[in-house]
């Protein structure tokens, strides 16, 4: 990728915290501050459909309970995944990735996804996803970016897809971090913001990719991540900072 067509701010989950993360209502309350990016996590249903949510368990941001990626999508799509943010969002339903991919393409929004698998179908859901956005989003000229922690579910979307944009997703510098980048051809190292430094933008800059930083919501450091020269920014606080 050898231009950067992707907007500097991106809304993390949708809105951040001010809509129930990862479904359409939280993406339409960040578009309506301006927002034109957005991250998102999608995982894999039982029956292979991809979806949106986080966390591995269906407790926290759902009424359902155990792991999501053991029920079909028949029922997870009956689940309530907004109750638990505030009452206005009652009712509100989980989304399919596609849900999500067609709402971006109709607005013209960009999306950065999480490939975020239920623990064992790191490479499945790698590919499926992969799959799904080259499909939803052919003939377009942005592609989404794709991203993960998970080295093997970068692998095998590269492996089914290797025209789509790869980060590789980082919560320390792990010994090996920027030659497995460079293996994957990621075009992107998105790290924790605490961890770039001066040296660390001018390593990954100079191997020709971008650094993209999670989650900032403080106006300093957001100013640092700027004055570094770093290429995007992912935070919760869409009413904070205008999306220039």
């Amino acid at each position: 990728m050898t231009s950067w067509p992707y907007p500097r701010w991106i809304a993390h989950r949708g809105a951040g915290s001010l809509a129930p993360e990862n479904t359409l209502a939280a993406f339409r309350l960040g578009a309506a501050h301006g927002y034109r990016m957005f991250e998102c996590d999608v995982k894999l249903s039982a029956d292979g459909v991809p979806f949106l949510m986080h966390d591995a368990t269906l407790e926290r941001t759902t009424n359902g309970i155990g792991l999501g990626g053991d029920q079909p999508w028949d029922q997870l799509a009956r689940l309530d995944a907004g109750s638990w943010h505030s009452r206005a969002h009652a009712g509100e339903p989980l989304p399919t990735f596609e849900n999500i991919a067609r709402f971006c393409l109709a607005n013209r929004h960009f999306l950065n996804i999480e490939i975020k698998p239920t623990p064992g179908l790191e490479r499945e859901t790698g590919e499926v996803v992969a799959q799904y956005a080259a499909r939803i989003w052919a003939g377009e000229a942005v592609p989404p970016l794709l991203t993960s922690f998970r080295p093997e579910s970068l692998q095998a979307a590269r492996a089914a897809r290797p025209e789509l944009p790869r980060g590789l997703l980082l919560d320390t510098l792990w010994e090996g971090w920027f030659d497995t980048a460079r293996a994957l051809d990621c075009v992107a190292i998105v790290c924790n913001h605490a961890l770039w430094d001066a040296q660390t933008v001018a390593q990954v800059q100079g191997a020709g990719m971008r650094c993209l930083s999670y989650t900032v919501n403080d106006e300093w450091a957001a100013q640092r991540l700027i004055a570094l020269g770093t290429d995007g920014i992912i935070t919760d606080r869409v009413e904070l900072f205008p999306p220039a």
